[in-house]
């Protein structure tokens, strides 16, 4: 039987590249002493300053017994990013590109049994030319920051070298409420000198693990060979997966036996479900409308970067049940085996996704890497319950008009359905993608990343744009798949408005987001972005570097904000109240608003012991206007009642002479879109004229990256721009952008004056002239 050892524990690091370190002479004395999972960006990867990229060196040695002399050894890496060269005893056992992604090398005959074997691992997170993400929105942090393992197999085994999978996929071939059937395909192997018969096993065992139906075949595998062979079984009857009602899984015991020996086993949970997408209803369950009420997720979280623990994932989950939610995009890219099991027995239904991000490479055009990625995430994860769609791109459009972009993409799409026709593509388009455009009909059902409130128009523009894009696309299904502000809860406002940064806009611009999506029943799902905040280093929002702060949680998970609660009042069963702003403390007003969020009937409110005001039906939103303050600390109490039980939460307010200055963010521009990478001039009076542009000048039409590379142009840029502007940060996640398509997002500051001043300096210059 295959038996796995982990070996986590006792590795040596050094933060830098050192020649000869994959040698068993390497002196790694004086190395750190790390346990996986591991990063060397936990402490540099969200503080806005430049942190590691490069190689570092992992080692440490493995004792294997002599008793497995004659099986197959292969190491295992859940994760490590982004580049990873694996040495063993000196030997190059291999490269894996992808920081995502489990894989494995067969080092067989690279280690001695009965001894000690040493390996060295170089691991290097630089950005490469083809290696995805080229770029991103977050850290890539460093590290094997997964676990890793040994697995030793008998010669006969099911494959261990199938792009890291386990060599065996449950295809749900038919699924009713009256019966599922089942093609349960392995690959087997015989790395044997001499044929091997023996015969395959298929078990399913229910919830009890008591047997349901089996299925099994006799198999002859000659000397060296790799084979697939199928079983076909049918559950009558099934107990179906159904989302957080009825997460049910089976097991398939799948063996191979020779005589009495079972030479390998593996035992893999299961859930039979069917579903589709509607254009007009949104998304089914086993015939069943089921709101996809979603948040997106990143894996990382503050002091550990993305080397968490399994306790850390199981607190991701539990705060989202708490809020009540249906589905998870596990953004940007593959997601530990451990949370896919976790949203298999939670119920959670999954959009999963490759790192083909932003920008495709401007070199590597056959995107093979983005292919090897999709590949490995859906061999990998085959087999979860929770998977209804496989996500292909995340704004991939930032990168300019390419057309190798458009072909990419499709053959992304072609692959997935490919690999597995049973569930659906998807993909998240960048803000400014047209509604006629092309993209809108490559993946089975589409979204689009939208933040109006934010970094352009207001929150009420969700209205008329989806109802627009619904009209002229009736026939494809639509999901707003990221959606948020940044909300700091050291921030606060009895105003709120965009870009205060405060807890109080955050909390009200999910009030009016939802509020849209919840009347739109064509929307196949809508996911929060983001559920928790994340490390991204190039950012400096509101005075705090390094983090997008739009998450409903905080970063180490400690605070819930505000938001968090309107959701869990409009999404959850479990009964509650909350009082709003609660660190919002100091108030300098003679009265105030006080705002409770709860899904239960009616909220009385109470003031400094006194009953003040009931509200009954208050659509989850309790407001209560006009709260006069007594001098000195105020305590304000709100009691709900729903079914004879009563719940309650106290807030403390002091009156305070003057505003705390604390609560104000080091912002200027406060009730302006965050187009903060922009500093735009005023045009003045001077009115537009019609101006002829062509394709052989330049113009507002052409991508920053273009402009830039021609010198005149770049002068015009600087002129309107500032000398900084490719300095800055954010310029490598816009230069793919046209300065239209800007003027798009942000109208009130890309006037028609400033686009007519640009276009009519930029059109003096033939593109043909550097």
């Amino acid at each position: 039987m295959r038996k796995r050892i982990l070996i986590n524990e006792g590795w040596r690091f050094i933060r830098q590249d050192v020649d000869k370190a994959e040698l068993e002479t390497c002196q790694d004395e004086h190395w750190n002493e790390v346990n996986l999972p591991h990063t060397w960006n936990a402490a540099d990867g969200a503080n806005g300053y430049e942190y590691y990229q490069g190689a570092c060196w992992y080692r440490r040695t493995v004792a294997l017994d002599s008793s497995d002399q004659g099986k197959k050894v292969y190491i295992e890496f859940a994760g490590a990013n982004s580049i990873a060269d694996v040495y063993v005893n000196g030997r190059h056992a291999g490269r894996h590109k992808g920081g995502y992604s489990a894989f494995r090398f067969d080092i067989t005959e690279d280690v001695v049994f009965g001894a000690k074997n040493a390996i060295a691992v170089k691991v290097d997170n630089t950005v490469v030319d083809d290696v995805y993400p080229q770029k991103a929105d977050f850290t890539f942090y460093g590290g094997i920051y997964r676990e890793v393992s040994l697995l030793i197999a008998n010669p006969v085994h099911f494959d261990a070298m199938d792009d890291g999978s386990n060599g065996i996929y449950i295809v749900q071939q038919e699924v009713s409420r009256e019966k599922a059937s089942l093609s349960i395909k392995a690959r087997l192997v015989n790395d044997s000198d001499e044929a091997r018969k023996v015969r395959l096993w298929a078990e399913i065992a229910d919830a009890d693990r008591n047997p349901v139906t089996y299925a099994a075949k006799e198999v002859v595998l000659a000397a060296g060979e790799l084979r697939t062979e199928t079983l076909s079984c049918v559950i009558d009857r099934p107990n179906l997966w159904h989302g957080r009602r009825n997460p049910y899984l089976y097991q398939a015991n799948v063996s191979l036996t020779s005589f009495n020996d079972t030479v390998d086993e593996l035992a893999i949970p299961f859930g039979v479900r069917y579903f589709h997408v509607d254009p007009e209803k949104g998304f089914f369950l086993n015939g069943e409308h089921l709101p996809l009420r979603g948040v997106s997720r990143h894996q990382d979280r503050k002091d550990k970067g993305w080397a968490i623990s399994e306790q850390d994932q199981v607190e991701d989950m539990e705060l989202i049940k708490e809020i009540g939610a249906t589905s998870i995009r596990l953004a940007h890219y593959q997601h530990s085996q451990f949370f896919y099991d976790l949203c298999d027995r939670e119920g959670m239904v999954v959009w999963a996704e490759i790192p083909f991000i932003s920008i495709m490479s401007q070199n590597e055009l056959e995107g093979v890497n983005a292919k090897q990625q999709m590949l490995e995430l859906i061999k990998q994860n085959f087999n979860h319950p929770s998977i209804i769609f496989w996500g292909i791109q995340n704004e991939i459009q930032i990168g300019g008009e390419r057309p190798e972009v458009r072909r990419l993409v499709k053959e992304l799409n072609e692959l997935t359905k490919q690999e597995d026709p049973t569930r659906l593509t998807t993909m998240a388009n960048v803000l400014f993608v047209d509604e006629k455009d092309e993209f809108n009909r490559m993946t089975d059902a589409v979204a689009y990343n939208k933040y109006y409130g934010w970094y352009h128009g207001k929150t009420e523009d969700f209205d008329p744009w989806l109802d627009k894009f619904h009209a002229i696309n009736p026939d494809r299904p639509l999901c707003i798949s990221e959606y948020g502000v940044e909300g700091i809860v050291q921030y606060h406002s009895s105003a709120p408005k965009v870009k205060d940064y405060s807890e109080e806009y955050h909390a009200l611009y999910h009030e009016v987001a939802w509020r849209i999506f919840e009347k739109k029943p064509f929307l196949w799902a809508t996911y929060v972005w983001n559920m928790f905040d994340f490390g991204a280093n190039i950012r400096d929002e509101g005075g705090v570097k390094g983090r997008n702060n739009k998450g409903l949680v905080t970063y180490d998970r400690r605070i819930k904000k505000d938001a968090f609660y309107m959701y869990k009042a409009h999404w959850s069963e479990e009964k509650f109240v909350h009082l709003t702003s609660k660190r919002f403390v100091d108030r300098a007003e003679e009265s105030i608003r006080v705002k409770a969020y709860s899904n239960c009937e009616e909220v009385t409110l109470y003031v400094n012991g006194e009953r003040l005001q009931t509200i009954s039906g208050g659509e989850r939103i309790f407001v209560f206007e006009d709260v006069m303050l007594a001098e000195g600390l105020n305590e304000i109490r709100a009691e709900a009642r729903d079914n004879g039980a009563i719940y309650q939460d106290i807030a403390r307010f002091n009156k305070a002479e003057e505003p705390n200055p604390s609560y104000e963010a080091p912002v200027v521009d406060k009730g302006e879109e965050a187009s903060n990478w922009f500093e735009l001039p005023d045009m003045g009076a001077e009115e537009p004229e019609e101006l002829v542009i062509t394709d052989e000048v330049f113009s507002t039409r052409c991508t920053f990256k273009e402009l830039y590379e021609n010198k005149e142009a770049e002068a015009i840029l600087t002129t309107y721009f500032g000398a900084d502007f490719r300095d800055r940060p954010t310029y490598a996640m816009t230069q793919g952008f046209t300065i239209d398509m800007l003027a798009t997002m942000a109208p009130e500051h890309f006037t028609d004056k400033l686009i007519y001043a640009l276009n009519r300096e930029l059109t003096r210059i033939h593109r043909n002239r550097l």
